[in-house]
């Protein structure tokens, strides 16, 4: 069964308490003309070019929602460097009546940390042992992509708000079609994603909301009208003729 309502429905921005849209982060596409953005009950997608702040944003939500800025769970409490904005002060989230049983923010650069952070936890703890919901091998023992790919597979359980920070990063283009084989189990079980992303592999899941960001703003769209589609497609269709002019 797929859910009726959102656990995130609408994202606002606190316009009147923003100090200036000259200065970093309001100063970014995403950002600057942002009023509202609505989300999809299962699927959203933030996509655009390096700059646009899709990350930026993304990442407001999460700390927002509660969750550690450099990923993992809503118990996750630890911090390497302080590197994300405040942009999370100034976004309210506008939440559904029902409440996730489960959730995790997972994004390519931090995820190194989190892996970390687990085995810590897991030397100097009692008990059962975090690292079990993730298959029991430790992440450090594993490829980039396989340690990613054992937190989809294993620690997300649905019922849960799953944020993904560029996901493809550590994943074959295999992979990101076996990512869209789990999206869709979790979604059956009832869970919500919010994904910033750049392969147009993974934003093809069916029926979801693409969410463009470009210098003019946001706009929603499709896949096939998404700059990171129509550059793959020109690419297979004639790379010849295309590197011939990259190239020459």
């Amino acid at each position: 069964m797929f859910p009726l309502e959102s656990y995130i429905r609408r994202v606002e921005l606190k316009r009147d308490a923003v100090p200036s849209f000259d200065i970093y982060p309001f100063c970014l596409p995403a950002v600057r003309p942002l009023t509202d953005v609505e989300l999809h009950p299962n699927v959203t997608f933030f996509v655009g070019e390096n700059g646009m702040g899709k990350s930026t944003l993304l990442e407001a939500i999460a700390v927002a929602f509660g969750f550690n800025a450099e990923g993992g769970t809503n118990n996750f409490n630890f911090s390497t460097k302080e590197s994300h904005s405040k942009l999370y002060e100034y976004v309210r989230l506008v939440k559904g009546t029902r409440k996730p049983k489960d959730g995790f923010f997972l994004r390519a650069e931090t995820f190194y940390n989190v892996a970390s952070t687990i085995e810590e936890l897991d030397i100097g703890g009692f008990g059962s042992r975090i690292i079990d919901s993730f298959g029991g091998k430790s992440l450090h023992e594993q490829s980039h992509g396989e340690s990613f790919f054992a937190a989809f597979t294993n620690r997300f359980s649905g019922q849960g708000i799953y944020i993904l920070d560029e996901p493809e990063a550590a994943l074959s283009p295999l992979r990101q079609l076996s990512l869209l084989s789990r999206m869709q189990e979790l979604v059956q079980l009832d869970s919500q994603f919010i994904i910033a992303t750049h392969s147009p592999i993974i934003m093809a899941y069916p029926q979801a909301k693409i969410i463009e960001m470009t210098e003019e703003g946001l706009r929603e769209t499709k896949l096939e009208d998404t700059d990171h589609y129509v550059i793959m497609k020109q690419f297979f269709e004639d790379k010849d003729r295309l590197l011939y002019h990259l190239l020459k």
